[in-house]
Order: structure tokens, then C-alpha cells, then sequence
């Protein structure tokens, strides 16, 4: 298997869609000896911020000496972000070689008349197997959808459940209600281990507890008001915590604050458990983190912002973060969605702060709203509209509004899936300017 084979079989393996249970996965895992049960884990759920803890927590624990595997999804640039070590995305050599592992097993498992894997079952399968081949001391592990019956639930050697924000996400898999999506997630808790969660609802703190209660694991509330002397600037944010003095972040927005002490509390954890973190390792860590579409800044003069915004909770913050840095700014969005998430909500949440609005279509075939859906959508609120046939046209039209205004800023946000090849046309376009004023010289 080479890696254009390895991509289309990736490919090929969407077919048999998402399926919710353990059952296929403890099979799959079982034909492959069970590598998963050689690691130790840190799992994280959550429906905001997985991935901004799981990068503190990486980094921190990568500059402490420990090797630690990072297991993230979506992908936002590359396929084989999926699958990181130390920071570092697998070798297409590497994927190949325990992807053909994972599809022998698979196909033996049909050939059985069992269930044949999803895609995420063999994506999953395929990272316990690098990491155990490498020796990982640590891998972070983020939940792909939900918790309890997510393919990356068959782990058995949690050394800390990590909750991030919980709100209204994927209700028609894990419920209508906070409380049973809580429920779901809680089910990352495995006996006696240890807990921490960001402060959340009412409702779902009282889920979280009594999870943790039944499996005597031990909680501990990561509170972000609780942080002292914040200090807020253009390219990093200043905290204390706890006994954490004037920890320094570069991960802009105000929600990084909550992320940044979650993380703080799992290294604290971590700890205790026999994986100790100097200050000055901890420090450099959180320092470092950097975490690709989380009010990243991909481009200046204009600044341009991108965002992995697509559901109420983080169209709140994403607001609030404008709000806070960018206040009497000329502010022109670019909004690519999924239709089953809460678009019109995104757009009621954030619509009042821009000047003018450009949607795109997400390169996700079954599940993407279309540019022009969006772009009805956001006439019921806000009349200045553009739709844009691709992420390049998007872009360029952003740039031409925006013209040489320093007041001005660009913010792309919504579904992750399209946020990296906007990427890429923002890094491809900045690369041909400086190399044009270079000759100009």
C-alpha cells in the first residue's frame, strides 16, 4: 500500500458511515493484539476546545520529556495530522504500514460476516498501533462524536478524563437535552481515574459528579474565573492560576483562558500520578502551544482571522472575542457551514458585528449547506451578502473589501473542513506578494 492507496482506501471506508458502539472497535482491536492497552491515556470530550486542551496539554507534557502521541480529528490541513508524535504528523510511510495492518484485520472480520469497520474505527485502530509501536509514555486522546460509545472509548487505561465546554451539538446521535449529552460524554470516565472539567451548566456539573461518584474517580472544576491578573494583548494573553504565576499563552481569544487552565489542572493531575511537570517546562509549554483554526491569525495587513466556529456555544464566544479585540473595526466575514449544525443560530449569534458577509460551499459532500443556502440564510438578518463559487474567490473578494484599511478585518469561520485549504490560499497568496516586492526591489 503506498499512500495515494492508503488515501482512497480512507476513502473508499466512508461508505459504511458512523456507527455508535464498541463492539466492531473491541473486535478490530483484539485482532490486532490489543495495542491500546499499552498506553496510558488522557481523554477529552467535550463539544468546544478539545482541541486547544489536547495542544496545551501535549506541549507541556513534550517539553517535560515525554513522548506523547496526539490522536485529533478533524484534520484540518493534512490527513495525517490525525495521527502527531511530539508534535510531529506521522510519515506517509508509517500511516501505510499500520494502515495495511488495520485493513487485513478488518477485511478478515467481514469475511466473517461480522460488521466491516468504519472508517473512524480503522483511523483509530491504526493510531493505537502507531503509538504503541513507538512507546508512546502518553497519548491525548480526542473523542471523535460523544463519548461513551465513540470508537476511541475502548481504552481501559485512563489516567485522566478531561470535559471541556458542553453545550447543544449533534443532538439527533446524543440528545436533546444538556443532561444526555453529558450523560454520553461522562462515559470517558473510567474507574478511578481522575477527572477534570471546565466549569459547565448546572445540570451537566451534577451529570459529571455523579459519573465520577459511581467510578470512583476523583473530579476536580478547572475555573476560569478563578484566573487572576488577565492581561490581554495582541499576540498573547497573561494569566495567574492558582499556584500557576503569570503563565503566558500566545493561542489568542478570551475562551483560551478557560482552555489554557483545563489544561493547567490535567498537567497538575498528571502529577500526582507519576508524570511530574517542572514550572519552567510548564511555562515553555503553554508558551509554545500553537493549534491551527482556533482564532488563528493566518494573515496581516489586513489581519485575517480563522475560526472553527459552527455551533451556538462557539458562535458566542467567537463574538465575544470580537468584540473584545476588535471594537469599532471594519470587520468582513467569510462563513462556510455544515447543514446539520446550528447555522441559523451561528449567524443570529455573530451577524450584527460584520460589515459585510461572503459565504462559500464546504468540500464535504453530503453535509455541506451550500454557499447559497448560507447566504439565505444570513439575508434574514443581515442584507449585505456575497456568495462566492470557491474558497479562492472568497478570499480575494475579502481582501478587495477590506482594500488598505489597517481598521480592517478579515474573519473566516464555521466548519473546520474548509478552513485549511482557505489556508493555504491566504499562505500561497502572502508567499507571491513578498516575493513580488522582493523583485521589486
Amino acid at each position: 500500500m503506498n499512500y495515494r492507496e492508503a488515501m482512497e482506501y480512507m476513502e473508499e471506508l466512508k461508505k459504511y458511515g458512523s456507527v455508535m458502539g464498541l463492539d466492531t472497535m473491541r473486535e478490530l482491536c483484539a485482532r490486532l493484539g490489543n495495542p491500546q492497552n499499552d498506553l496510558k491515556f488522557v481523554h477529552i470530550a467535550g463539544t468546544n476546545g478539545k482541541g486547544s486542551v489536547l495542544a496545551y496539554v501535549s506541549t507541556v507534557l513534550h517539553t517535560a520529556g515525554y513522548r506523547v502521541g496526539r490522536y485529533i480529528s478533524p484534520a484540518v490541513t493534512d490527513y495525517r495530522e490525525h495521527f502527531q508524535i511530539d508534535g510531529r504528523m506521522i510519515t506517509q510511510s508509517a500511516l501505510c504500514s499500520n494502515l495495511e495492518q488495520v485493513k487485513a484485520a478488518a477485511e478478515e472480520m467481514a469475511a466473517e460476516g461480522r460488521p466491516h469497520p468504519t472508517a473512524f474505527e480503522v483511523e483509530t485502530a491504526a493510531a493505537f498501533l502507531y503509538f504503541a509501536g513507538r512507546q508512546c509514555d502518553i497519548v491525548v486522546l480526542e473523542t471523535g462524536l460523544g463519548g461513551a460509545e465513540d470508537a476511541t472509548n475502548v481504552v481501559d487505561t485512563t489516567l485522566a478524563a478531561v470535559f471541556t465546554s458542553i453545550s447543544m451539538d449533534h443532538m439527533d446521535v446524543l440528545g436533546d437535552r444538556l443532561e444526555k449529552i453529558a450523560s454520553v460524554k461522562a462515559g470517558i470516565i473510567k474507574n478511578k481515574c481522575y477527572v477534570i472539567s471546565v466549569k459547565q451548566e448546572p445540570e451537566v456539573m451534577k451529570v459529571l459528579r455523579q459519573a465520577a461518584l459511581q467510578r470512583r474517580a476523583k473530579f476536580f472544576t478547572a475555573d476560569a474565573a478563578k484566573a487572576k491578573r488577565i492581561w490581554c494583548g495582541a499576540s498573547k494573553q497573561r494569566f495567574t492560576y492558582d499556584k500557576h504565576k503569570d503563565i503566558e499563552i500566545t493561542m489568542l481569544g478570551q475562551f483560551q483562558i478557560e482552555n489554557a487552565v483545563a489544561a493547567l489542572e490535567v498537567i497538575d493531575a498528571l502529577g500526582r500520578l507519576g508524570y511530574p511537570v517542572p514550572e519552567d517546562k510548564l511555562r515553555a509549554g503553554m508558551e509554545q502551544t500553537r493549534w491551527p483554526g482556533r482564532f488563528d491569525v493566518i494573515g496581516k495587513n489586513p489581519l485575517f482571522i480563522a475560526d472553527g466556529a459552527h455551533n451556538e456555544d462557539a458562535s458566542l464566544k467567537l463574538a465575544q472575542s470580537i468584540r473584545f479585540y476588535f471594537t469599532n473595526k471594519k470587520i468582513i466575514y467569510i462563513m462556510g457551514m455544515l447543514r446539520d449544525k446550528e447555522y441559523d443560530k451561528v449567524i443570529r449569534n455573530t451577524h450584527e458585528l460584520a460589515e459585510h458577509i461572503i459565504t462559500v460551499t464546504p468540500p464535504v459532500r453530503e453535509r455541506a449547506l451550500s454557499a447559497y443556502e448560507l447566504a439565505q440564510a444570513v439575508r434574514q438578518y443581515h442584507e449585505s451578502v456575497t456568495v462566492a463559487d470557491s474558497v479562492q474567490e472568497a478570499v480575494e473578494l475579502a481582501y478587495l473589501l477590506a482594500g488598505r484599511d489597517k481598521d480592517s478585518v478579515i474573519i473566516a469561520f464555521g466548519s473546520l473542513s474548509y478552513l485549511g485549504e482557505l489556508m493555504n490560499v491566504v499562505e500561497h497568496r502572502d508567499t507571491i506578494r513578498r516575493d513580488s516586492h522582493g523583485r521589486s526591489k
